[in-house]
């Protein structure tokens, strides 16, 4: 009953954000890829954080550990939201001109940056993660994987949606 439940609530969710997903296809493109507004990611990011949490049914000894988890997801999003945006002024300035505008080495540097943001930010959520995991009962886990699992299929169905859409438009 309960994997039901959460079959539901997980597939609203999807529903609920498939026109951010659409959406995403008209806002900023970048050498064949689209990016969501920063309302878009906001909205995505509200919607998983809240996702994420139903599906958990937190006891009140467990609520104690959310703030932190929630703190880092929406760190992190916001940490890939600025990258868009330095990716969008890459591409407004003309590829071909950042190209030859810029350092090789700068260009190298500036990556290495931001994987290392990357990581940091994702270091940041399991860290978060860690407390509240040991806590989580089988039935928790369960739908945390099941979440997890759900999500993915909807982020992959995106992407090759937005891909045949690409290719159809070629």
């Amino acid at each position: 009953m309960m994997i039901k439940k959460m079959a539901l609530a997980t597939t609203a969710v999807l529903i609920a954000a498939s026109p951010l997903a659409n959406a995403a296809e008209t806002s900023s493109s970048t050498v064949g890829m689209t990016h969501p507004s920063a309302a878009d990611l906001k909205s995505l990011t509200d919607a998983r954080v809240a996702m994420i949490k139903a599906a958990l049914q937190l006891t009140s000894d467990q609520e104690k550990y959310w703030p932190a988890l929630e703190d880092a997801m929406r760190t992190r999003a916001k940490n890939r939201q600025a990258r868009f945006e330095r990716v969008a002024e890459l591409r407004d300035s003309g590829p071909m001109e950042a190209l030859h505008e810029r350092n090789p080495v700068e260009l190298m540097q500036r990556r290495a940056e931001a994987l290392s943001q990357r990581a940091a930010d994702l270091k940041k959520v399991a860290d978060a993660w860690e407390p509240l995991y040991k806590t989580l009962s089988d039935d928790q886990k369960k739908r945390m994987a099941f979440v997890t699992v759900v999500t993915a299929r909807g982020i992959r169905d995106t992407i090759e949606r937005r891909m045949e859409t690409e290719d159809d438009d070629e």
